[in-house]
């Protein structure tokens, strides 16, 4: 009998299970957890132990060296147990099939800069394809693609949002049919196992989708395209506490497969750290006119009518959903709170109700102030459906619609909206971050940006940076075939009216001096319990463990200090050798950590 160290996938567990078969590290096998069928990664073979072992009931297959290589970093970079690292990968038949060269042609003529940027990409492992919105990143994209199929390789596209994958299937689609397959959240149970025995069969060679499509089941990547790669939707915020960008550039190296990472504003540590090739420009040589405003004003409304009787459409991008962000006392200032998060509660008067957008609590609108009894309460930072009554009261001829998380609830309502926008349905549409992420809409001539100085004033030290690519996206919406303008509702307009150049340079310069990152690492450590002393007490454990080994940035009260009645304590460490340094420190049953963080709430 034999004796094997089994990680239940998709969970902390390592048991001990027994065998009569001859097994290897990188099994995948079929166990029983609590009389409930399980499948478990085999980390390597024991002594027989002491107590009395289950059987391993079957073998379904084997992960490949470069795939074990690659779960064995992520449970050790992302301070992820093993059992959740390779439980990310999606497991399918084994058939040994050829992917054989093909001989496609696609009908793409590129100008004579896309050549250039073409032939860039093609000379480095690793690079950005940093092109203005609507410069034609996609048909350089689509040129790669056609190359790596021809030699016989397969590609993995990812995309940040499930809003931007039906445009990129169509026009893929059109180029390589049936050896494209999308892949998301909101894909069937059906269809992902036609599209998993595709992969097995030979049959799909390219797989667009979220950051998910990743780990399916591909042995022959040659080419993994990340686009939008500025986007934080790359990262997961669950366990494993993964970036897909940062995770495609190591399965790159280990594939030996090309890595391309395309933006319009492409992310500060990314353009230092890569070689990167300029696309200035749009395909059809448009111009925009800028404006900035102090607030949404007469000019900003006579611009959305001028636009409108030109039979164009308009966008407008607020970084709030609901009516409002906050609901305060007018009498002492306090703002009405979530009961189960340390969070203010946003007003959705349609639902005559405030939603905690944490964790979904809702109350009826209160009527007096819990706090000193006020009967008046003023409503702060407008939001999308606010918005859009507004201008449904000075627009009432106009189809006016929302794009953000309260209406975009399916695929296929994201699909019908969307197609409704592209038909000229709809005239204005009011959204949230969605509407910056890849659209491609000829009509829209007019893109406003509102309140953006709240993201630009956020606690986080790439605020900045995400405020410039934010407002830079979005004005990438407008002038895409014919001239647009752009308004910015800002009470800093010398920092949005430069080049993305110019910003960099600043930027790089004030991360240089400050020592963050690309010039050191951060890591983000959270202590959770329902009882705030203690989940003080672990932290304090672990600042005592740690001493002086690292910079320790801030710690204690979580921004956010409670969410879902848990509280939360924080530790943000800065420095170049960090894992090393907190690995003794390190227990992931009293802390979750999130290493190279995008959010410190």
């Amino acid at each position: 009998m034999n004796y094997y160290e089994i990680a239940v996938l998709n969970t902390p567990n390592i048991f001990t299970y027994q065998s009569d078969k001859r097994l290897n590290p990188g099994d995948v096998v079929e166990v029983e957890v609590r009389s409930r069928k399980a499948l478990g990664y085999v980390l390597k073979k024991v002594e027989k132990p002491e107590f009395e072992c289950k059987n391993i009931l079957s073998k379904l297959c084997s992960f490949s060296k470069k795939k074990q290589k690659i779960i064995d970093f992520i449970s050790k970079y992302y301070f992820a147990p093993v059992g959740e690292a390779a439980g990310l990968f999606y497991i399918s038949e084994q058939l040994k099939v050829k992917n054989e060269k093909c001989n496609l042609k696609v009908d793409i003529n590129l100008t004579e800069k896309q050549q250039k940027a073409l032939d860039f990409l093609k000379q480095n492992d690793v690079s950005i394809l940093f092109g203005d919105t609507g410069s034609g990143k996609t048909e350089i994209y689509i040129k790669l693609i056609e190359e790596t199929l021809n030699e016989g390789k397969q590609v993995i596209f990812l995309l940040p949002e499930i809003a931007i994958t039906s445009q990129m299937e169509k026009r893929l689609k059109k180029h390589f049919g049936d050896f494209l397959a999308i892949w998301h959240s909101k894909v069937t149970k059906k269809k992902k196992e036609e599209i998993l025995r595709g992969i097995a069969e030979g049959k799909i060679t390219i797989v667009a989708g979220a950051r998910s499509a990743l780990f399916l089941p591909f042995e022959k990547p040659g080419l993994i395209i990340v686009d939008e790669e500025h986007d934080d939707s790359y990262k997961s915020e669950q366990i494993p506490k993964y970036n897909a960008k940062d995770l495609s550039i190591y399965f790159g190296k280990i594939y030996n497969a090309k890595v391309v990472l395309g933006s319009a504003t492409p992310l500060v540590n990314d353009l230092y750290k890569f070689p990167h090739f300029r696309l200035k420009g749009t395909y059809h040589n448009t111009k925009k006119t800028k404006h900035f405003r102090s607030s949404f004003d007469e000019f900003t409304i006579k611009k959305i009518k001028e636009t409108l009787e030109k039979n164009k459409q308009v966008i407008v991008f607020l970084p709030t959903r609901a009516n409002f962000k906050y609901m305060i006392c007018a009498k002492c200032g306090k703002a009405v709170k979530c009961k189960h998060c340390d969070v203010a509660m946003s007003v959705h008067k349609h639902k005559r109700a405030l939603i905690c957008h944490y964790c979904n609590f809702a109350m009826h609108i209160p009527q007096f102030c819990e706090y000193c009894g006020s009967e008046e309460f003023i409503n702060e930072r407008i939001g999308t459906s606010e918005l859009k009554e507004k201008l449904e009261e000075i627009f009432p001829n106009a189809v006016i619609e929302k794009f953000d998380r309260d209406i975009i609830t399916s695929k296929s309502r994201i699909d019908k909206l969307l197609k409704r926008f592209s038909n000229k349905e709809i005239n204005i549409l009011v959204g949230t971050q969605m509407l910056s992420k890849g659209h491609d809409y000829p009509d829209v001539a007019l893109s406003i940006v509102l309140d953006i100085d709240f993201v630009l004033n956020s606690a986080d030290y790439r605020a900045g940076e995400r405020a410039f690519a934010l407002a830079r996206q979005v004005e990438g919406r407008a002038g895409r075939k014919e001239d647009g303008e752009v308004i910015i509702q800002t009470l800093n307009p010398e920092f949005f009216n430069r080049t993305y150049e110019e910003f960099y340079e600043e930027e790089i310069e004030n991360r240089k001096n400050l020592g963050y990152p690309p010039f050191n690492r951060l890591i983000k450590i959270e202590f959770q319990d329902k009882d705030k002393h203690k989940a003080k007490e672990k932290m304090d454990k672990f600042l005592k463990c740690l001493g002086n080994r690292a910079e320790i940035v801030g710690s204690g009260e979580a921004p956010i200090f409670k969410i879902k009645n848990i509280y939360r304590y924080q530790v943000l460490l800065k420095g170049k050798n960090l894992h090393k340094l907190i690995y003794p420190c390190v227990n992931l049953s009293e802390m979750k950590i999130d290493a190279d963080p995008v959010s410190f709430v």
